[in-house]
């Protein structure tokens, strides 16, 4: 009967591990994708902040934002696949937040 008993208790703490574990991967990934959003974001920004003196948008001195040119390639990327996945910024922040 303890050995019954002791499996039992073994299975339920193992059921329990296995299901934590699964939340905490979850949770996790989600905590990483939101992150990942944010950082494009804050590139986007800083990218406009930058170089919005280009096309109209108050910002810092063009020889600033001329000088710090040549360190802003991924910026400029990040810029390019922004416009180019601009479809739906309110569905992909929905999305972001399970709305």
């Amino acid at each position: 009967m303890c050995g019954v008993v002791m499996s039992w208790h073994e299975g339920i703490e193992k059921f329990l591990k296995e299901f934590f574990q699964g939340m905490m991967g979850a949770l996790r990934q989600t905590s990483t994708d939101r992150l990942e959003f944010e950082l494009r974001e804050l590139e986007n920004i800083f990218g406009l902040l930058v170089l919005g003196s280009f096309i109209g948008i108050p910002s810092p001195p063009s020889g600033v934002s001329l000088r710090l040119l040549p360190y802003m390639l991924r910026e400029m990327l990040v810029m390019k696949n922004r416009v180019r996945d601009l479809d739906d910024v309110f569905g992909e922040v929905a999305g972001m937040m399970d709305i």
